[in-house]
């Protein structure tokens, strides 16, 4: 048995067709989670905003504790919880799922129409003959046997 180095074997890993359709799919999701983010921060969240009363979701946030100060340094930071960027995330989240939900859904369709052709296309395979009685392979036994006997 070869020995393989390690390089060689993450070489042969890396170059397997799926591992390079992983990377592509991640490069693209990652591209298409910026455009998802742009949409929901640039176009939905302020649409939203104006119709509840011009809201900005960026600001929106509950202050658990103030920010202990010792002139202008800060001592202890402020807690806050910002809901506000939680909604906006959400939001991002529910556009990406929803999107590869109908993504994931085209493919599954256009598979099943690839299968169903090549199920129409491909030749219909012959029956299995129908097993013989059990008394036509009897006699067919008893006929080998007498001509085996001539």
């Amino acid at each position: 048995m070869a020995k393989s180095t390690f390089w060689a074997d993450f070489k042969a890993f890396a170059m397997k067709g799926n591992v390079i359709d992983m990377a592509v799919g991640v490069v693209i999701g990652g591209a298409f989670g910026k455009i998802v983010s742009s949409l929901v921060n640039d176009l939905i969240m302020p649409l939203v905003g104006a119709l509840l009363g011009n809201v900005d979701f960026t600001t929106l946030s509950v202050t658990l504790r103030q920010a202990v100060l010792d002139g202008e340094a800060v001592v202890k930071p402020a807690v806050v919880l910002n809901y506000g960027n939680f909604i906006q995330t959400l939001v991002d989240f529910l556009i990406i799922a929803f999107s590869i939900f109908l993504v994931v859904k085209a493919i599954a369709k256009a598979q099943a129409v690839a299968r169903k052709k090549d199920k129409e296309a491909a030749p219909a395979e012959p029956a299995a003959p129908a097993p013989k009685p059990d008394d036509v392979v009897l006699l067919e036994e008893i006929r080998d046997l007498l001509k085996e006997k001539k």
